[in-house]
């Protein structure tokens, strides 16, 4: 589940809006709740988010890339931790399938929109691949994913992960996409065993 993002100075008027509409969003899912019904719930006004975020797809739009800047927070802490890297991996999955069964619904909408060149999700289209790339290319790179190859691991690994999270909110079937998402997890590491499985694999001299 994501946390608030940490601040070292007091939250601006902003922020604050943004971490009730998150909460709110996490406790009672997106919908089609108006922009009016939103400030109702987060106790402001429809004026006030508009101010801040422009308009219903505006306030969406942020939230979808605080949620996913959190998640890669989560991910960077829970690597982090010293645990085995199938443990960490495990542990991680769980956190991001309790978000995405929160979040997800929204996160696909929005980076649909931002596809279709829609202007309140132009910043996600710049955004949802390439924030979580250099995070992920490092993790490749921990397990010992050759330097020439992790970045194209790293981008597999991403899309893969896409893809059974959809699974997951399509299907339902959370402990079938767990399991795939720790073969997922195995191929990853078999490949780092093995020195690299992509088109450029250095190949040794006979």
């Amino acid at each position: 589940m994501t946390q608030p993002a940490a601040h070292n100075v007091r939250p601006t008027p902003r922020e604050r809006l943004l971490d009730a509409a998150i909460d709110h969003f996490g406790h009672n899912g997106i919908g089609d709740t108006s922009l009016r019904g939103i400030a109702e719930a987060v106790g402001t006004s429809h004026r006030m988010l508009i101010y801040h975020f422009g308009s219903r797809e505006g306030l969406l739009a942020a939230v979808t890339r605080e949620v996913e800047e959190r998640q890669r927070a989560v991910m960077t802490a829970t690597y982090a931790a010293g645990l085995p890297p199938l443990e960490a991996a495990a542990r991680y999955w769980e956190e991001t399938a309790e978000a995405t069964m929160r979040y997800g619904p929204l996160f696909f909408e929005l980076a649909a929109h931002a596809m279709q060149g829609k202007e309140h999700a132009a910043i996600l289209r710049d955004e949802l691949i390439a924030a979580w790339l250099p995070s992920v290319t490092h993790l490749c790179r921990a397990i010992g994913i050759p330097e020439n190859q992790a970045g194209t691991h790293a981008r597999l690994a991403l899309a893969a992960a896409r893809g059974l999270l959809l699974d997951l909110l399509v299907s339902g079937e959370r402990d079938s996409v767990a399991r795939a998402a720790d073969l997922l997890n195995r191929l990853l590491l078999l490949s780092a065993e093995v020195g690299g499985a992509g088109a450029d694999r250095r190949r040794p001299a006979r």
